[in-house]
């Protein structure tokens, strides 16, 4: 075997090896695109609302994590006492933002029901300037550095081609069953089931004695909750946090709810996994500049050819 065979067999297996890397952090970042995804297309299910407030709820559930770690001191806690912290930051931090969202409900959304689409539409998007203006006055304008709890170390060994760290195993370990949780509920439980009806007919799940103003609030509530989880697991692995992280997010969130399906589960988990990959495909080899615009040209092209999305069914317009 030559010198340059053996060169050229190397750089392909470093190619490759690259290209695995790269799909880990795509799948991984794809993930929780899609936590914060699940949340936009529940409520659209539900109401036909977008909920452009949505990836601002995401963005507080972040700086309660960022306040609760101060005040909880664990960046010099113990090992035992860091990881009840974490847990207790899994429970908090969601139940803030279901409670944030419910309320954003009640008292914007609730009132306009029945009034024009535009209405609650334009609500949506008062509410996430008022909520991005909440964060900036809680830590300003400036970015900040959310510590740094997860170890960084590869489980894979150090001397592996690819790495798979801690922080990897968190976010995987984390989103797959809350996802799996959220399919179980809404398919198996009495309340899922009353979602589904409320889904797919309002007056006819009314009717049927569904309590609508209950399932939409539980659902606001779901919503809430997974922007919560997502937004502790984001800090944890992307290490910084800002006020206009919401907006950014909750962008590629939307995205990724349109792209698999408004109003489909499924249909948003494969949404955010698709962007996710396209992401980290796009900043390794096109640039990372072109990362966006790569994203809303795959995200064309496919409602070119499946206006509903990847996952979506054919729907005839109510009236």
């Amino acid at each position: 075997m030559t010198p340059a065979l053996l060169l050229a067999q190397t750089a392909d297996i470093d190619a490759w090896q690259a290209f695995w890397q790269y799909a880990l952090i795509g799948l991984t970042n794809g993930a929780l695109i899609a936590l914060v995804a699940l949340g936009y297309t529940m409520v659209y299910g539900i109401i036909e609302l977008i909920n452009f407030a949505h990836g601002d709820v995401f963005m507080l559930g972040a700086f309660l994590a960022l306040t609760l770690i101060g005040a909880m001191g664990l960046e010099q806690a113990g090992a035992v006492q860091l990881w009840l912290g974490i847990g207790l930051l899994f429970v908090v931090v969601p139940l803030f933002c279901a409670v944030l969202n419910v309320t954003i409900d009640r008292a914007v959304y609730k009132p306009l029901r029945n009034a024009p689409k535009l209405a609650p539409l334009v609500s949506a998007i008062g509410v996430s300037f008022v909520l991005m203006n909440v964060g900036l006055l809680w830590h300003g304008a400036a970015d900040k550095h959310f510590p740094d709890l997860v170890s960084r170390q590869n489980l894979l060994g150090e001397n592996a081609a690819i790495e798979f760290s801690y922080k990897d195993l968190l976010v995987i370990g984390m989103t797959v069953p809350i996802m799996i949780a959220l399919t179980g509920f809404v398919k198996g439980t009495r309340l899922g089931k009353a979602m589904r009806a409320t889904a797919q007919d309002p007056v006819a799940a009314t009717l049927m004695g569904i309590n609508a103003d209950r399932v939409i609030a539980v659902t606001f509530a779901i919503g809430g909750a997974l922007a919560g989880a997502a937004s502790v697991i984001y800090g944890l692995y992307i290490n910084t946090v800002g006020y206009q992280m919401g907006f950014t997010n909750g962008l590629y969130a939307f995205t990724a709810a349109v792209l698999g399906g408004i109003g489909n589960i499924p249909g948003a988990v494969l949404g955010g996994l698709v962007i996710g990959l396209a992401r980290s495909f796009g900043s390794a080899y096109v640039g990372e500049r072109w990362t966006s615009a790569l994203v809303f040209v795959i995200l064309i092209a496919i409602l070119i050819f499946r206006p509903n999305g990847l996952l979506g069914a054919r729907t005839r317009e109510k009236v």
